[in-house]
This record gives structure tokens, C-alpha cells and sequence, in this order.
């Protein structure tokens, strides 16, 4: 059994729901995981406690939650030394396009030059589309975004892109390379 550290930042609470789904998948391979909000800090937990950790962060207007650049750049020596993993949530990843989803993978490049952070394995899930949580001007915004992108303009509801099965695979891959690492258990 290893223990997993979960960091995530979010706006309107997707990446939460993925890093939930994470945590569960983990859960369910015998290990413990504890996600926490970047935002919340990290409480009594310090990174150094963890075998392995996940990083994940939201898109927003092209750039990754600033409170994440902030952790990872915190905690860089730390991050070196365990097996790390490194998922983001966004529109971008939600299309079949693949102009849009290499511009996804170009907000990980990013990071990366920005922080020196290289993780193991990296995930990128579709987001959603949250009208309901949106003022009025970010609802303006994401529509006129969402017309190209996805078509979806109806404010009178929300949209979900992620593909739960993907972070789940996204999820399994990383905790199997962790148990190869660490010669922890993979469930029975």
C-alpha cells in the first residue's frame, strides 16, 4: 500500500470532481490517498509524508490556477524525489480537434518550462462547462468560446466533457507505475 498526495486547483469545481475520482480509483487499489484543494493549504500534511503525489490544475483563459505554480515551485526539490503525476483539466481537452488539443498539451510545456516540474505521467481530461456558477460577463465570454469550441451556448445549463473512464485509466496507469516503484502492493 502506498500513500498518494492529491493537489489540485479549481474554479468552479470540476477538477475537484476529478481529483474525487482519483482519490476513489486509488482508494479502491488498496492505497490511501488524501486530495486536497491547493487553496485550503495543506493543513497538518506536509508533501515529504507521501510516496507519490498528483498535481492537477484547471485552464482558464490559457494559464493553469496561479496558487499550483505556486505549490509545484514550493515544493520543487520535494516533487523530484517521488514519482509524480501531473493531471489538467480544460476545455481544450474536451474537443476532438486537434488544433484544441494541441493547444491543451501546450499549457503543460508551459508549466513545465515555468517550473521545472517534469512529472511522470501526465493526464488531460475535458472540463466543463459551469453557466450556472458563471457572472455575467464569464458567461458572455464562455459562450462566445464554447460556440467554436463545443456548440454548447444554452446558459440555462451545465455541460460535462470529462471522461471519467480516461481519468480512471489515467489513474491506474500512475498507481501501477508507483507500486513498480515502490514495490507496493497492486490490489488482489
Amino acid at each position: 500500500m502506498a500513500s498518494f498526495l492529491i493537489v489540485y486547483g479549481t474554479s468552479e469545481g470540476q477538477t475537484e470532481k476529478v481529483a474525487g475520482r482519483i482519490a476513489d480509483t486509488l482508494t479502491g487499489r488498496d492505497h490511501d490517498a488524501t486530495a486536497v484543494d491547493v487553496s485550503d493549504g495543506l493543513g497538518e500534511f506536509t508533501v515529504g509524508e507521501f510516496d507519490a503525489v498528483l498535481v492537477g490544475s484547471s485552464i482558464h483563459l490559457g494559464k493553469h490556477q496561479s496558487a499550483i505554480i505556486e505549490f509545484v515551485a514550493d515544493n520543487h526539490d520535494t516533487l523530484a524525489t517521488v514519482p509524480t503525476g501531473f493531471f489538467q483539466v480544460s476545455l481544450s481537452s474536451a474537443v476532438e480537434d486537434e488544433d484544441r488539443r494541441a493547444e491543451a498539451a501546450t499549457y503543460v510545456e508551459d508549466l513545465i518550462a515555468e517550473t521545472d516540474f517534469h512529472p511522470d505521467r501526465i493526464g488531460l481530461f475535458g472540463g466543463a462547462l459551469r453557466y450556472s456558477k458563471y457572472g455575467f460577463l464569464k458567461r458572455l465570454m464562455l459562450t462566445r468560446i464554447a460556440k467554436d469550441a463545443t456548440g454548447d451556448t444554452d446558459t440555462s445549463q451545465d455541460y460535462e466533457y470529462t471522461d471519467w473512464d480516461e481519468v480512471e485509466v489515467f489513474t491506474a496507469d500512475f498507481a501501477a507505475f508507483v507500486e513498480g516503484r515502490l514495490g507496493a502492493s497492486a490490489p488482489a
